[in-house]
């Protein structure tokens, strides 16, 4: 698939401790989604809006390979999705290596604080989550194109949760059948939902509702990847078959 990075060679090598390690080569790509933002923030522009459909279109499409072949990301964010300014491509990189592979891979401190693009089910400690945990961080990453900063930016797992309480209302079990039994659940403040509009004002009707449908609170009536790249948001992109 052209939207997922890719490898290009697997090297076996001694690591300083004598120890073997894997070094997994990648394509060069110039460019990550994370700095592309940053750049349009710094210049004080917003991106066009039919970059932001092209690039979701084209993150959509790569997710739906990926779902479609057994494979969940858990770890999707602006920095692992890297991006060829030239030709506007998107590439989804760093897809679960570590588990893969069943060798320690290091993380860095910083990034397993990447709490911003996490599911609400995971923070409320599911064990069981499927291809639905990717389509709420695709939807983090939409508002965050449309926005240039991140749509629910929480500095621990309480408050990444509460940020999202505050703009789509405390779930309950009307709203989400079985919140009450996760592990991590208890009572919390009851914040009622706001329009999505008041978060992502420069978001269109129908962008407005394909976030919505990205951002369900119950990962069962969540937006695939599939039925996503076939909402009437994306009518408008000419030729989607090159992309």
């Amino acid at each position: 698939d052209p939207h997922i990075v890719r490898l290009m060679d697997v090297k076996q090598g001694l690591n300083k401790e004598g120890k073997t390690v894997l070094y997994l080569v990648f394509e060069y790509v110039d460019t990550d989604l994370k700095k592309f933002i940053r750049s349009f923030k710094q210049a004080g522009q917003n991106i066009p809006q039919n970059t932001v459909k092209c690039l979701m279109y084209q993150l959509c499409k790569g997710m739906a390979f990926c779902h479609g072949h057994g494979v969940l990301h858990r770890d999707l964010k602006p920095h692992n999705l890297l991006m060829d300014r030239k030709t506007m491509t998107l590439k989804i990189a760093d897809l679960g290596l570590a588990r893969a592979f069943t060798l320690p891979m290091k993380k860095y401190t910083h990034e397993i604080l990447t709490l911003w693009y996490r599911a609400p089910e995971v923070l409320l400690g599911a064990t069981h989550y499927s291809t639905a945990v990717d389509m709420w961080s695709v939807g983090c990453i939409f508002a965050e194109l449309v926005n240039k900063q991140a749509i629910f930016a929480g500095d621990s797992e309480l408050q990444q949760l509460l940020r999202i309480f505050r703009l789509l209302g405390t779930p309950n079990e009307q709203v989400w059948p079985g919140v009450s039994t996760l592990k991590d659940w208890h009572e919390y403040p009851q914040w009622k939902p706001l329009s999505l509009s008041t978060a992502v004002p420069n978001l269109d009707e129908a962008g407005l509702d394909l976030l919505a449908k990205m951002l369900e609170y119950e990962p069962s009536k969540r937006i695939s990847a599939k039925k996503a790249m076939e909402h009437p948001y994306f009518d408008d992109l000419p030729d989607k078959s090159s992309l």
